[in-house]
């Protein structure tokens, strides 16, 4: 468990704190390019690190992130008409660049250079695999563009997609590197999510060993940590997640089936966005894989229409189906995999207080997390030490799922296995 004050460190991402420092020193998804889908097009509001912005995209393509409110009297430029290179206040007239300099202050003389002295905060924006990348952090600390594989893949090798979670974004992370809840809480759906179905031998070890045995390696750029499950011929079945500073997640793959994961991304302490991804390194995705995203399977979930918040939500108790629980079709009667996520990590609340937790020996990769997640914090606060995970050799790698012997180490081959290049198939049961 952790004291108080450790908890409010790790969880408050706002200006000023030191976890918000942290996060700021990162180029971070916050909308899909197809939210801004040609030039001159209406303004999207973007709420980030308890940051609210507006995006746009002017009339040249060029992508803006600004302050969200007019530097004259604080209208909401999400009102704004988009128009001729900038974004004007609808109230007076005001207009403002994608860098969020003035434009243009009608009411005043051009000649008094009035505009030279106005400008909204704004951050730098980079489009990469379908998604736009902000970075909020020093000009002299901006780190390389993202690199992450599935950026880099062609654009029919994958997808990626969006929704809010109404809980702190550590909670949502901490569940992307739990493995040993599989067992339990997805058994239902391994052999019949069409993203899952079919691998039968990695399926059948996750049901014949329930306790699986974690063992937490430190990598550059975050953690390997690897669930252990029993196999055939003295072997055992390593599934290895990848965590990578300081709210990247990847899955262990199953067969075939594509590689997928998350970004956590703050809204604010009690909101994040979960940003899912799907992609495949060495083919394009199938119609069935893609059509079973646009249906909400595996790490999808269908929409509240004209929303970005799952159809199933608090309010409607998650669409809990008792029945189907009792009967056995879905361990906790909440359907789909990310639903059933989603559920339990708002259940804590917003906010869980992890001064009553009681953790055991499958949190191990949860308890490292967090110390190198506060310790990174603290020596970037004290001494300007900047955290890992922000370059490209760090970016590029996988999650892998492997049969090993009982004797060797899957550190000695995760370096190599869980490493990302081009053409080179993923490492999977």
């Amino acid at each position: 468990m952790l004291r108080k004050e450790q908890n409010d460190l790790v969880t408050q991402t706002g200006p000023g704190t030191p976890m918000g420092d942290l996060f700021r020193l990162y180029w971070q998804p916050i909308l899909n390019s197809s939210e801004l889908p040609e030039p001159d097009c209406p303004p999207v509001r973007v709420k980030i690190l308890s940051e609210r912005m507006v995006a746009f995209r002017d009339t040249s393509g060029k992508i803006g992130l600004v302050d969200e409110f007019c530097a004259h009297r604080g209208v909401s430029l999400w009102f704004g008409r988009n128009e001729e290179h900038g974004l004007r206040c609808p109230y007076h007239g005001w207009k403002f660049g994608t860098d969020g300099k003035c434009l243009e202050v009608p009411s005043e003389p051009a000649e008094s250079g009035f505009c030279n002295k106005v400008a909204l905060k704004s951050y730098p924006i980079v489009e990469k695999g379908g998604i736009v990348w902000t970075y909020m952090g020093p000009a002299d600390k901006r780190p390389p563009e993202p690199a992450w594989e599935f950026t880099e893949v062609p654009e029919n090798h994958c997808v990626s997609k969006k929704r809010i979670s109404e809980c702190n974004w550590l909670q949502a992370l901490e569940g992307g590197i739990d493995s040993s809840h599989v067992s339990f809480l997805h058994r239902g759906d391994l052999s019949t999510d069409p993203l899952f179905k079919g691998a039968d031998r990695a399926n059948n070890y996750n049901f014949a060993d329930m306790k699986p045995v974690f063992e937490v390696v430190e990598h550059p750029g975050g953690l390997y940590v690897g669930a252990r499950r029993n196999a055939e011929d003295e072997q055992y079945y390593w599934r290895i997640t990848q965590w990578v500073f300081p709210n990247f997640t990847m899955v262990p793959p199953r067969a075939d089936h594509p590689l997928h994961g998350h970004f956590w991304v703050p809204i604010d302490d009690e909101s994040c966005w979960a940003w899912s991804y799907l992609y495949h390194p060495t083919r394009p995705l199938h119609d069935y894989e893609l059509q079973a995203a646009k249906d909400g399977k595996g790490t999808f979930v269908k929409y509240v229409p004209g929303t970005f918040r799952p159809l199933a939500n608090k309010d409607n108790d998650y669409l809990i189906n008792r029945e189907g629980q009792k009967a056995g079709k879905t361990f906790s009667g909440v359907e789909g995999i990310a639903m059933q996520d989603q559920s339990l990590q708002e259940s804590m609340g917003p906010l869980v207080d992890r001064t009553k937790e009681n953790l055991v020996g499958t949190d191990n990769g949860i308890i490292m997390a967090r110390h190198k997640l506060m310790r990174a914090a603290k020596e970037l606060t004290e001494n300007g030490t900047l955290p890992p995970g922000r370059t490209p050799e760090e970016q590029m790698i996988r999650s892998i799922a492997v049969v090993l012997p009982r004797a060797q180490p899957y550190k000695d081959v995760a370096a190599e296995l869980c490493r990302a290049a081009p053409g080179k198939k993923h490492q999977t049961v």
